[in-house]
């Protein structure tokens, strides 16, 4: 009895478990296929090409003309440093640091030569007391001259920069335009000497005070370490 009993309870159970549903066994959490993130992914748009044209490396290269030397003088290959953008930028930090270094060369001849000017340079001091070397002379100067000095020039940097986007054909010199041309009105040609000159002798012109640019940062640099450094500079006398 106790067996019959025991057949029929595991009969009634195999029964049961066979309606009974199959575990789902799920081997990884569900997500989006890799497919479809990439797809939902939003695409870059491309970025757009310049609508300028900056002036060649070959343009650059080109002024000014190296017969000096045979061919161009580049020891520290500067020329192939980064983009043509790159070069128009060293060519007019070339212009303006030639600018600087005439002006400055025509100063320290003018202070050694006695040439000074009438009245004061600042309220008791009389242009007539500056001495006649050149580091001494600007020592001389009390210290807000020297900053109305280097506030002017940035005045000068600031608005050249500006004028190059908003007068003239608004070409900036690294967006087409002509490296070292002056924006700054009235700066360099008051006058207006250079309206009526045509683009070859404006170009011939460009050359020239590259040239003389380098000789006067030469020739700066000579006068200072002459004055910083005695017997630095073979027969030069002191300046």
């Amino acid at each position: 009895m106790k067996v019959a009993t025991c057949l029929t309870l595991a009969s009634l159970a195999a029964s049961a478990s066979a309606f009974a549903p199959a575990p789902v066994r799920m081997s990884a959490p569900l997500r989006m296929s890799d497919e479809a993130v990439e797809e939902a992914a939003p695409v870059a748009a491309a970025p757009a090409a310049p609508t300028y044209t900056c002036i060649s490396k070959e343009a650059i290269m080109a002024e000014p003309n190296t017969i000096e030397f045979g061919s161009v003088w580049d020891p520290l290959g500067l020329a192939d440093w980064g983009s043509e953008e790159t070069l128009a930028w060293f060519r007019h930090s070339e212009v303006k640091h030639g600018r600087v270094a005439m002006a400055a060369f025509v100063g320290w001849w003018a202070v050694g030569s006695g040439l000074r000017f009438p009245g004061e340079l600042a309220h008791g001091i009389d242009f007539s007391s500056i001495p006649s070397k050149g580091l001494e002379a600007w020592d001389a100067v009390p210290g807000w001259g020297k900053a109305q000095m280097l506030m002017f020039a940035g005045l000068i940097e600031f608005h050249d920069e500006l004028f190059f986007s908003t007068r003239g054909d608004k070409k900036h010199y690294m967006r087409g335009g002509i490296p070292g041309k002056n924006m700054v009105p009235g700066l360099f040609d008051p006058a207006g000497l250079s309206k009526s000159k045509s683009p070859e002798v404006l170009k011939k012109g460009r050359s020239s005070e590259i040239k003389n640019g380098r000789l006067a940062m030469i020739g700066v640099a000579g006068l200072w370490c002459a004055a910083a450094i005695d017997g630095s500079v073979p027969l030069q006398p002191p300046c």
